[in-house]
């Protein structure tokens, strides 16, 4: 006899409206036609699931909601204007059997949804950082509308606020220019000056060894990189590391390189962040393994200032490379400044290696099998930057109370953004099973006790 089929749950959201909006017109004409193919840099996310990140806003009582979402949609048309090719879709380029391209034509648009959160669920219930099920956060983001979009955009209503969702596909753009788009669209929201226009020309990143062939052949499957198989029932928590902590890791590490008598590693903010997370990480699980086994940190590092000849800050695409390197499990698992020392000291490898070889095709040919093979062994990743100012996007109500990147319940990845209090701290949120949660709390409070001896 087969199982009775449990009943789903009810959706926590009611759609209230689908808009397609495509970019302003020009002199009273759309955006011409075009295609921009698919680099070596792009190719390589072609299979991955979309970024999906989700934007809490307080709204005052008096707010006009109305007035609100109708300027987001206004507004949003004015910034695709210049982000056309995020109106277009991924596709196979005709004629050929592996080029693929984002392709444009005058009548696309982005998918536009308006809902309301069912319950009356106030914005101060989910804008904290006390762990959360992701069940209850992830549909503010919406997926991408099946076809090869590339972008898809959500208002979600609350009581006291609104939720701002975006869905990405990570082969058209990279975080730097997906946020930039965000900030464009803020700006034409309140009417402030926005950042420079994009530059839409693939023609910028050289390709003169056919690392494309490489990686088109080699690209990761989604289910490679997509971590989490069972994320519905996930938490997702927010964890911070203020100024005065990064510095004071900073300092342990360099002292325990003193104590080693080795070079102490290249400490910056960044550095020091991924080291402490990535050991409180590896203590937190328990796999059985012995201290001769490696694992892996993975994460973006933005190449467009080291290419030669560089490629603008606002070029559209990707231009973001793998660096990755491994730790002893039992050595990266350490409480203290031993675990950090290890921690530290491989980010900064993994930088160093990333840094030096891009200048090297060979190198970067390898990035496919170094994914693999960190893999295999066991990995975390990184998603976001501080660099990115998330929380500077502000549509004309403020700035943002919270910003999550969801899609890491499904990666497992860590999602890095600037701390918002503006007081120069680092935020990173962790999406776990509930006891994986409870025992990485509790690792992450011993760690900061500690530090604060």
């Amino acid at each position: 006899m087969a199982p009775a089929q449990q009943a789903s749950p009810p959706p926590i959201l009611s759609v209230l409206d689908t808009t397609l909006v495509a970019p302003s017109p020009s002199a009273g004409a759309a955006p011409p036609e075009s295609s921009l193919p698919l680099t070596f840099f792009d190719v390589f996310w072609l299979n991955l699931p979309p970024v999906e990140r989700v934007f809490f806003y307080r709204l005052a009582a008096d707010a006009d909601v109305p007035a609100i979402l109708s300027n987001l949609k206004t507004s949003l048309s004015q910034a695709l204007h210049a982000y056309y090719p995020l109106a277009g879709r991924l596709r196979l380029t005709p004629g050929t059997a592996d080029r693929y391209e984002v392709y444009y034509q005058p009548g696309d648009g982005v998918t536009f949804t308006v809902a309301e959160y069912r319950d009356d669920v106030d914005v101060d219930e989910l804008a904290i950082d006390q762990p959360r099920e992701i069940i209850r956060i992830a549909p503010l983001a919406p997926p991408l509308p099946k076809g090869g979009a590339v972008l898809a955009l959500q208002a979600t209503v609350m009581r006291r606020g609104l939720a701002i969702g975006m869905a990405v596909h990570h082969a058209a753009c990279d975080g730097a220019t997906s946020t930039r788009f965000l900030h464009t669209w803020a700006a034409a929201s309140t009417g402030a000056v926005g950042p420079p226009p994009p530059v839409i020309d693939r023609t910028l990143v050289k390709d003169p060894t056919g690392l494309y062939d490489v990686f088109v052949k080699a690209k990761p499957t989604a289910g490679e990189m997509d971590r989490v198989k069972t994320w519905e029932h996930r938490l997702l928590a927010t964890f911070t590391l203020s100024k005065e902590e990064i510095q004071r890791v900073k300092d342990v590490v360099a002292s325990e390189a003193g104590r080693r008598g080795a070079t102490p590693p290249r400490c910056s903010s960044l550095v020091a962040t991924f080291g402490f997370m990535w050991s409180c990480h590896q203590r937190t699980k328990d796999t059985g393994s012995t201290g001769a086994d490696p694992t892996y940190l993975l994460f973006p590092v933005d190449h467009r200032s080291r290419m030669k000849p560089p490629v603008p800050e606002e070029y559209l695409g990707n231009c973001v490379g793998i660096a990755t390197h491994a730790a002893p499990m039992d050595q990266l698992a350490a409480a203290g400044a031993g675990g950090l020392f290890i921690a530290c000291t491989a980010v900064a490898a993994a930088i160093d290696e990333a840094v030096r070889g891009i200048g090297s095709p060979e190198t970067v040919a390898l990035w496919m099998h170094r994914v693999r093979e960190a893999g295999v062994a066991g990995m975390w990743t990184v998603a976001g930057s501080p660099r990115f100012r998330v929380y500077e996007v502000d549509f004309g109500f403020g700035r943002p109370a919270k910003v999550e990147i969801v899609s890491v319940a499904r990666t497992g990845a860590m999602a890095v953004a600037e701390g918002r209090s503006g007081r120069g701290g680092i935020e990173v949120g962790i999406s776990l099973p509930a006891a994986g949660m409870q025992s990485f709390q509790m690792c992450f409070q011993d760690a900061i006790d500690w530090l604060h001896q």
